[in-house]
């Protein structure tokens, strides 16, 4: 129904490119932060000792970063995911190579893959907007909003 795009990045960055209409992706945006709220609340509510332990999933600075180090990190890590999903889903490629469809999520999922390695010791790695805000209103302690703009 959607596409696939679980993260409003990926929602926004298509909608700039006018694959999506604003009618289209402001429902998909409030959509995918109503599911990772709901999604939040499933985890606590199954995993309570570990969901409080664990700070909620929350995303915040790590200590020995700035918040400026965060806002970095997350803006580089969020524009190789949305980057790497343009080259990998570009119609122009698509039609001069038939495969690449079928192949597409490889290089999405190795993009994740590669920006959590570099930004979990960082910020948590909160490359989806809509997983950082459902985590910090169900977990809503202050630290977790402290680095929600982040």
């Amino acid at each position: 129904m959607t596409g696939g795009h679980i993260n409003p990045a990926v929602t926004f960055g298509l909608f700039l490119a006018r694959k999506l209409s604003l009618t289209r992706a402001i429902f998909y945006i409030i959509m995918q932060c109503l599911g990772a709220i709901c999604g939040a609340g499933v985890v606590k509510g199954f995993q309570q000792g570990l969901y409080m332990g664990n700070g909620g999933g929350a995303n915040v600075v790590a200590s020995g970063y700035t918040k400026g180090d965060g806002l970095g990190a997350e803006i580089i890590g969020t524009f190789v995911l949305v980057y790497t999903v343009f080259s990998a889903t570009d119609a122009k490629r698509n039609a001069r190579d038939s495969h690449v469809p079928i192949l597409a999520p490889l290089p999405i999922g190795f993009a994740v893959f590669l920006v959590h390695l570099a930004t979990i010791p960082i910020t948590g790695t909160g490359i989806n907007p809509a997983r950082s805000l459902g985590a910090a209103i169900i977990y809503n302690r202050d630290h977790a909003w402290n680095d929600q703009l982040v």
